[in-house]
């Protein structure tokens, strides 16, 4: 009989243990997240300024600056083609005028260009396909010529960073 009585109050607890979990419902809902990622170009440059110190042509037949860090972050289509140019007008000061031709770089860096001659009209720096960052230096050099007359000269260079 005790066995009887066990077996039974051992499976009325089952059962009311049991009871809740038979009882139990469920409801399930989504939330749909969305975001839209546009074009965007950054470009970082090392200084705002260069300088050339000035040297004998006959010892020093190019001048050279420092290297210029450049740094191209884009976010564009798997496709897209992001470009960085460069332009500038001829060097003028009190001296007179220093063609921009003789300003010219080599630059380091996946897909930078090298070497390069500055230009008044937009010349490739560098090319790339697709988001991401870029980084590289260009150094830049000037023709040191005896045909320039004294006085101090100065251009702006301006970088054009596009990614479509």
């Amino acid at each position: 009989m005790k066995k009887a009585v066990w077996t039974a109050a051992a499976a009325a607890a089952a059962l009311f243990l049991s009871a809740p979990a038979f009882a139990q419902t469920t409801d399930s809902k989504t939330v749909t997240v969305s975001t839209t990622v546009n074009a965007r170009a950054k470009l970082t440059l090392g200084t705002n300024a260069l300088t050339f110190a000035d040297a004998d042509p006959d010892t020093s037949a190019v001048l050279t600056a420092s290297a210029l860090s450049v740094d191209v972050k884009a976010r564009t289509t798997a496709a897209g083609t992001v470009t960085l140019t460069v332009s500038a007008p001829d060097m003028t000061g009190t001296g007179g005028t220093i063609g921009i031709a003789a300003l010219k770089w080599t630059s380091t860096g996946t897909n930078f260009v090298t070497p390069g001659t500055m230009s008044t009209t937009a010349v490739s720096v560098g090319s790339w396909t697709g988001s991401g960052n870029q980084t590289g230096t260009q150094t830049y050099t000037l023709a040191n010529s005896w045909s320039y007359n004294t006085g101090g000269y100065s251009t702006t260079v301006t970088y054009t960073l596009t990614a479509p």
